[in-house]
């Protein structure tokens, strides 16, 4: 109880200190709730707006309305700038809806999180939401395409996704299998300037720095101008809490100090037994 209180110590502190307007939800999986700072904000959700939508598509493949290893055919219409590299390949590049899915979320491709979504629909997507517990949040567009009638922005708050991560990090979802292939492409995620970016890191003699083997994380970042998020789920010697910090009208580098300074805290909160 007393570390426990510690954590909400240093947290609070975190916040305090942090510029801008923050969203926070840490979460131990199977314990509760360990930390919350106006965990019902709402905020744009940017590319955290990505893992309620692989899991859609998870939920369709399971359903039977493809397999995840259906092949799809990349068109010039579908391709968007923005994070990901399939805007720079060539239109009739044949990719599976797990590739997809998996460019998605590690290098937060715009033009696979489109055509994903024209496959599930719009439908599927919120009525997944809804199955993982996101009362409070929205899908409303495609990304980097502006429609004439402007329906507005995709939006998400705390509570909504560490509820969702919680799901997924207990199997809850689907099934304990299809949980666990979600996860283990978000623990591949290459962006890692966030939550990560203060944990500690082993050398591999030869000067190239390693992951320490201590810990893992499955996490998905989002950002705009002004706007910097992170969430995901951070395991510490057998221990896996669900972390979601979302900020506006903040500045990157701050941000993504704050971001980092969140994860430590709950990483050596974690190792304290």
């Amino acid at each position: 109880m007393q570390q426990a209180e510690g954590l909400k110590k240093q947290l609070s502190q975190i916040v305090e200190d942090a510029k801008g307007t923050w969203g926070i939800v840490v979460e131990e999986i199977g314990q509760g709730i360990c930390f919350e700072h106006l965990p019902d904000q709402s905020f744009i959700a940017e590319s955290v707006i990505k893992v309620p939508i692989m899991a859609a598509v998870f939920a369709a493949a399971w359903q039977g309305e493809f397999s995840l290893e259906d092949r799809l055919a990349l068109r010039r219409e579908d391709m968007v700038h923005g994070s990901g590299m399939l805007f720079a390949l060539s239109p009739g590049l044949r990719l599976s809806i797990r590739e997809l899915a998996t460019l998605m979320i590690i290098q937060s491709d715009n033009t696979a999180t489109n055509i994903l979504i024209d496959l599930v629909g719009k439908e599927r997507i919120e009525q997944t939401m809804r199955e993982l517990g996101m009362k409070e949040s929205r899908y409303v567009r495609k990304l980097m395409i502006y429609p004439a009638d402007n329906p507005g922005n995709n939006t998400i708050t705390a509570r909504d996704v560490t509820t969702m991560l919680s799901q997924l990090g207990a199997g809850r979802f689907l099934s304990a299998k299809a949980c666990e292939e979600m996860v283990d492409i978000m623990k591949k995620q290459q962006f890692r300037n966030g939550l990560p970016s203060l944990l500690p890191v082993a050398d591999d003699g030869k000067g190239k720095e390693m992951l320490a083997t201590d810990w893992e994380i499955a996490c998905k970042s989002g950002w705009d101008t002004g706007r910097q998020h992170d969430a995901g789920l951070l395991y510490v010697q057998g221990r896996c809490f669900a972390i979601t910090a979302l900020s506006q009208d903040v500045e990157a580098e701050e941000a993504l100090h704050t971001l980092g300074s969140i994860g430590k805290a709950v990483y050596e909160y974690a190792k304290l037994g």
